[in-house]
């Protein structure tokens, strides 16, 4: 685990790598937002679950990744807003993935959420992801 500036980025390339060699489980340095991503790939049915654990002595956020019939259950996870580039949302402009396929992650004043909530709660955010 090493340093870097985004976080979210490298979270979601261990999430991808991850599961294109077909592993069971991943496991990346804890921190709010991780968490919060992976609740909500967790309930978009594209993860398996989580858990914040502990290994020596720092907390580690544990991915079971999913699989259907032996082929990932995510096709395609992308970083939308970057360091060196934000990008934001009204809830009016949040794009649908894929048509509403996919899922948008944006986090906002009100936590990390997917697209539709975002539309729901009628709040906009800083898109982190794209999911399908």
């Amino acid at each position: 685990m090493s340093a870097s500036t985004d976080t979210i980025g490298d979270f979601l390339t261990s999430v991808r790598n991850g599961s294109q060699a077909n592993k069971a489980v991943i496991s990346v340095q804890w921190s709010r937002l991780r968490e919060g991503v992976a609740r909500i790939l967790s309930e978009s049915g594209y993860i398996a679950g989580y858990r914040k654990a502990e290994r020596e002595g720092l907390p580690v956020l544990e991915v079971s990744l999913k699989y259907v019939a032996g082929v990932p259950a995510i096709t395609s996870i992308e970083r939308v807003s970057t360091p060196g580039r934000r990008v934001y949302a009204g809830y009016t402009t949040v794009p649908k993935v894929i048509g509403g396929m996919g899922v948008s992650i944006l986090t906002t004043s009100r936590g990390v959420m997917t697209d539709a909530e975002a539309r729901r709660q009628k709040v906009g955010g800083e898109l982190l992801a794209k999911v399908w």
